[in-house]
C-alpha cells in the first residue's frame, strides 16, 4: 500500500463509517488491519504501525487497545521482539483451555472447530480457562487432533481457594477445584498466619510453567473446614465467580431510579389494562416474565411479556461488561449471586405487581392443535395484575381451592385459557416426540445455624409445566424471527446423543430387560418412548439420569443446529434476560430489527457471536459446577 493510502486508511476501510459512529476516536477496523497485515507480509511493531496510519495521540491509545484485544481474541500474536503478526500465518489455533481432573486438557477453538487434545505435559504450564494459541502436531492414539502450546494469550486464574498444607518447612495449597491439578507453593512468610488444614484464598504471583509450579500468597483465611457457609465461599473462589460489584456498576444501576419515567413509555404499546400475571416459585424475587391468554377464534391469543432489560443495560457500559463477565445468575441454597445488581434485578426490571414496567412482548395466536399460526414482537409498557406462585395457581385451577378462587376471581377466566393453551402445547410436544424428564428434585432446609436440618423433594405441578410451555413457545418464535431476518444471534442448541454413551445405555437397559430400538440416527421420540415405558418403575429416576448423561450438553451458538431434546429446529433463549446474558443479546437483536435496523448495521457480527456463545456456555457450566460442588458439600456434611 502507498504512503497516501496509509494516511487515508479511513477511505479504504470498509467498516470506517461504523467505527466513526461508535467511537469518539475511530481507528482502523479489525477487518482492515487483518487485510493490511496480510498484504504487508512481515511482523511489525505497534508504534510503527500507528505511525503508518498517521494516528494522533488519542487515536494511538484506542489503537493500542484494539491491538491488545485482537491478541486476546487470537487474531494476532506478538513475537519475542514484541512485533504483531497474523496468527493464521503461523498456522496456530487460538482458543480457551478446558482442563480435566486427570491432568490432561482440551483447547476449545474460537472458530468452532473440533477440540484439540492437550497432553498432561502441555498442561503443566496452563490452567483451566486460559486463552492460548497452539500448533497442531498430529493426532493422538484415539484419533483426536493434538496440539502443542505456543503462546499464552490471557491467563484466567488469578486466585485459588484450597486447603493449606505444610511439609518440610514449605507451605503449599491444594486447590479445591478439581480442574486445577497444580499445587500452589506459598511464598515464604506469606501464609497470613493460617494454620495447616484451614481453607485459604491465595493470590497467584507466578503462573505455572513447564518447569515450575505456580507460586502465591495467602490473602484471606476463610476458616476451618465445615464452618457454616464455607461451602459457598469455597465454590465462589474455586470457580472464580464474580461476586462483588464494582462501584461504577452500582452507580449506573442506581442512576435509573426506582420507577419508569413517563418519557420512557412514549411510542410503546400500552398493555397496562391487560391483566398479565407473573407465576413463579414462592421464594422468587426477580420476575422475568408475565403471561396473559384469552380465546381467539378457534384457538387463543397468548401474550408473553418479558422484562425489557436491553432498555437499561447498554452495550460496552460498566453494567454490560459486568453482566457479560458473570454470564448468568448463580443460585445457591441460601443466597443468589445475580447477573445484575438488585436495583435492576429485583427492582426496575422485575415485573413486580401493580407498577409500570417496560417489556418486550411476544404475541402468539395458537391453534387447537398447539401450533402457532402467527406471532409478532413489540415493545410495551405493562402493569402486572398479580404475583402468583406455582402452588397457588395449581391449588386454584387444579384442586379448586375456594378461598384462592374467590381472592383472584377476576383472573380465573384468563388462567383457565392459559391451562387450555398449555394442554394444546402438550399435545404438540407429544406429536413431535420431545423428551420429557419428570425426575423429582431435592432441596435442603437450613436451620438457624445454617446447618442442613433435612433434605426434601418437591414435584413439579401443572402450573410449572404451563409456564415452561409458554416460555418454550416464545423462545421458538424469537429464534424464527431472528433467523428470518438473518440476524447474528445466539441459539440454544442441543446435539444428538453420544454414540459410545448410547451403546453403554443399551447394554445397561438390557440387564433390566428393557430394549431400545437400534436405529442409524436416533430421534427424540425414541428416548421419549423409552421414558414413557419406564414411568412408574422404582428405578425410573436412575434410568432418566442415565438417559440425560447420554445427551450432549446444550450450549449457545450462532450456528443453528436445532434442539434435540425439545425436538425443535429453531430455539433461542429469550425469556430470562435478568439472569441470562444470551437472552439479553436476543433482546438486542429483536430491538434492532423492530426499530428498522438491518443485519449489517447490528453491533455484533457472526464472529462476535461465536466468541460470546463460548463465553456464555462456559459461564453457565461454571455456575452449574459451583452450585453442584456447594450442594454436594452440604449433602456430605448432612450425611
Amino acid at each position: 500500500m502507498s504512503k497516501n493510502q496509509n494516511n487515508s486508511w479511513h477511505k479504504h476501510d470498509p467498516d470506517a463509517a461504523r467505527e466513526a459512529a461508535r467511537y469518539e476516536h475511530p481507528v482502523p477496523s479489525r477487518k482492515y488491519l487483518l487485510a493490511y497485515l496480510e498484504k504487508l507480509g512481515t511482523p511489525i511493531g505497534g508504534g510503527r504501525l500507528a505511525r503508518k496510519f498517521s494516528l494522533d495521540a488519542e487515536q494511538k491509545i484506542a489503537f493500542k487497545a484494539r491491538l491488545q484485544a485482537m491478541v486476546r481474541d487470537g487474531q494476532l500474536l506478538r513475537n519475542r521482539r514484541g512485533d504483531y503478526c497474523l496468527a493464521k500465518k503461523l498456522q496456530l489455533v487460538p482458543g480457551r483451555v478446558s482442563a480435566h481432573r486427570d491432568g490432561f486438557g482440551f483447547l476449545i477453538p474460537d472458530e468452532g472447530e473440533e477440540d484439540v487434545f492437550l497432553s498432561a505435559r502441555e498442561m503443566r504450564a496452563l490452567m483451566h480457562g486460559d486463552r492460548v494459541a497452539v500448533q497442531l502436531t498430529g493426532e493422538d492414539h484415539r484419533g483426536r487432533a493434538q496440539g502443542k502450546l505456543i503462546e499464552v494469550l490471557e491467563r484466567n486464574t488469578h486466585e485459588v481457594v484450597g486447603r493449606l498444607h505444610r511439609e518440610s518447612g514449605i507451605s503449599f495449597v491444594v486447590p479445591d477445584n478439581p480442574r486445577i491439578t497444580h499445587q500452589v507453593t506459598i511464598k515464604p512468610g506469606a501464609t497470613l498466619r493460617a494454620r495447616p488444614g484451614q481453607i485459604v484464598l491465595v493470590e497467584l504471583i507466578e503462573q505455572p510453567g513447564f518447569r515450575n509450579q505456580p507460586v502465591g500468597k495467602v490473602i484471606r483465611v476463610l476458616g476451618n473446614e465445615g464452618a457454616p457457609g464455607m461451602e459457598v465461599q469455597i465454590a465462589i473462589h474455586s470457580h472464580n465467580l464474580p461476586h462483588e460489584w464494582p462501584k461504577e456498576v452500582l452507580q449506573e444501576a442506581e442512576s435509573f431510579g426506582d420507577h419508569v419515567s413517563r418519557g420512557a413509555t412514549k411510542g410503546l404499546a400500552d398493555l397496562r389494562d391487560t391483566p398479565l400475571v407473573t407465576i413463579d416459585g414462592a421464594d422468587a424475587r426477580d420476575f422475568d416474565d408475565a403471561v396473559f391468554c384469552e380465546p381467539s377464534g378457534k384457538g387463543w391469543r397468548l401474550l408473553v411479556a418479558i422484562a425489557d432489560v436491553a432498555n437499561y443495560v447498554k452495550k460496552d457500559l460498566p453494567l454490560d461488561r459486568e453482566a457479560l463477565e458473570r454470564g448468568t445468575s448463580v443460585y445457591f441454597t441460601d443466597r443468589v449471586i445475580p447477573m445484575l445488581p438488585e436495583a435492576l434485578s429485583n427492582g426496575l426490571c422485575s415485573l413486580n405487581p401493580k407498577v409500570d414496567r417496560l417489556a418486550m412482548v411476544c404475541e402468539m395466536h395458537v391453534g387447537e392443535n398447539g401450533s402457532v399460526s402467527r406471532a409478532k414482537f413489540y415493545e410495551a409498557v405493562i402493569r402486572s395484575a398479580a404475583r402468583l406462585t406455582y402452588t397457588e395457581v395449581s391449588d386454584m385451577m387444579v384442586k379448586g381451592d375456594k378461598a384462592l378462587r374467590s381472592k383472584h376471581a377476576g383472573l380465573l377466566g384468563h388462567l383457565g385459557s392459559l391451562f387450555d393453551v398449555y394442554r394444546a402445547f402438550g399435545r404438540a410436544r407429544r406429536r413431535r416426540g420431545a423428551i420429557e424428564f419428570e425426575m423429582s428434585q431435592s432441596y435442603m432446609v437450613l436451620g438457624e445455624d445454617r446447618r442442613v436440618e433435612r433434605i426434601e423433594t418437591y414435584e413439579r405441578n401443572d402450573a410449572h409445566r404451563l409456564i415452561e410451555e409458554c416460555m418454550i413457545a416464545a423462545n421458538v418464535q424469537a429464534a424464527k424471527f431472528l433467523k428470518r431476518h438473518k440476524m447474528p444471534t445466539l441459539y440454544r442448541v442441543h446435539g444428538g446423543p453420544d454414540v459410545e454413551k448410547l451403546e453403554k445405555l443399551r447394554e445397561f437397559l438390557a440387564t433390566l430387560g428393557i430394549s431400545m430400538p437400534r436405529v442409524k440416527k436416533p430421534e427424540p421420540k425414541h428416548f421419549s418412548q423409552l421414558l414413557q415405558k419406564v414411568a412408574g418403575r422404582p428405578d425410573a429416576d436412575l434410568i432418566e439420569t442415565l438417559v440425560l448423561r447420554v445427551m450432549d450438553r446444550a450450549v449457545y451458538s450462532p450456528d443453528n443446529v436445532g434442539h434435540f431434546g425439545l425436538a425443535l429446529s429453531e430455539y433461542a433463549h429469550f425469556t430470562s434476560p435478568i439472569r441470562r446474558y444470551p437472552d439479553l443479546l436476543v433482546h438486542r437483536a429483536l430491538r434492532h430489527i423492530l426499530r428498522g435496523g438491518k443485519p449489517g448495521s447490528f453491533a455484533y457480527s457472526q464472529r462476535n457471536m461465536h466468541q460470546l456463545g463460548q463465553q456464555c456456555s462456559e459461564a453457565e457450566r461454571r455456575a452449574d459446577d459451583a452450585t453442584r460442588d456447594a450442594t454436594d458439600w452440604l449433602k456430605c456434611e448432612f450425611m
